[in-house]
């Protein structure tokens, strides 16, 4: 029988990690929705890419077992991790039990032996979300030895959230910000976010640089207060001094010297294509 207070926990919980989508906020929301219908420890959220180390996007692990769970893993044992290689070799669900991804012989492994027994951890599931670029979202959720497995109940119940876990997920990794950040983007794309960030920071200060970029992306000078935590006022003073130091008047004339610099992305090599252009 369907527990309607747990339902109705889970949605309104969902809903707030919606809300939260494209903000730094989602994840830990997805976290605190997870562990109000079941049992979790460790929570962590990986980017996985092909030829590339796992990126940590999120995680709720405590200081004392960052060794084990961040650093160990990113430095080498993730190659050996069931759950790493299924995930990036095409996988075909939206969640993972580590116990059933190692046919129940975790313990034979050279995961277990190198790595996984020295982590107090006995069980995991994650679900697992292939991005548009190939890259894949692993969302685990861990069992400490106290806690015990996932009982069958537990996890057929994760199971009937996964399509939704996944489908929010991927909602919010293909937001701009997300997106810009972490995601890789061939050609075009790829070239114009560089020249965003990089615009100008031969003439600007940093801070100032974050305010340009705000500004080349169409932001209002509120929107851009609001994005980059500072005062109304604060980025009027920037963008005043933004126009002075690279001698525009308006924000049509600082757009029109934005695309001429356009050509010199390249021969900037990652560096400000203002400053080739000017040369």
């Amino acid at each position: 029988m369907v527990d309607l207070t747990m339902l109705n926990r889970w949605n309104v919980d969902l809903a707030k990690a919606i809300e939260a989508m494209g903000s730094e906020a989602f994840f830990r929301l997805v976290f605190d929705a997870l562990r109000n219908q079941v049992k979790i420890a460790y929570p962590q959220v990986w980017l996985y890419r092909k030829g590339l180390p796992p990126q940590l996007l999120a995680e709720d692990i405590p200081k004392h077992a960052h060794g084990e769970q961040i650093d160990d893993y990113v430095t080498g044992a993730y190659l050996d991790d069931p759950m790493y290689q299924t995930a990036i070799n095409n996988p075909r669900s939206h969640i993972y039990r580590l116990s059933r991804v190692t046919a129940g012989k975790l313990e034979e492994s050279d995961y277990f032996k190198n790595y996984y027994r020295f982590t107090g951890t006995v069980d995991e599931v994650s679900f697992v979300t292939r991005l548009a670029d190939g890259s894949v979202v692993c969302f685990s959720l861990m069992r400490l030895e106290r806690q015990g497995e996932f009982t069958n109940e537990e996890y057929d119940l994760l199971y009937a959230l996964a399509e939704t876990v996944a489908a929010t997920i991927q909602s919010h990794c293909h937001r701009d910000d997300f997106a810009v950040q972490n995601l890789l983007q061939p050609g075009l794309d790829h070239q114009i976010d560089t020249a965003f960030k990089s615009f100008g920071s031969t003439y600007v200060s940093s801070r100032e640089q974050q305010v340009l970029e705000m500004m080349l992306r169409g932001y209002s000078t509120q929107a851009s207060a609001d994005r980059l935590h500072i005062s109304l006022e604060t980025v009027r003073r920037h963008r005043k001094s933004i126009y002075k130091k690279l001698d525009v008047s308006s924000q049509t004339d600082l757009f029109a010297l934005f695309i001429n610099a356009m050509p010199y992305l390249g021969s900037a090599q990652g560096g400000d294509p203002l400053a080739v252009y000017m040369a």
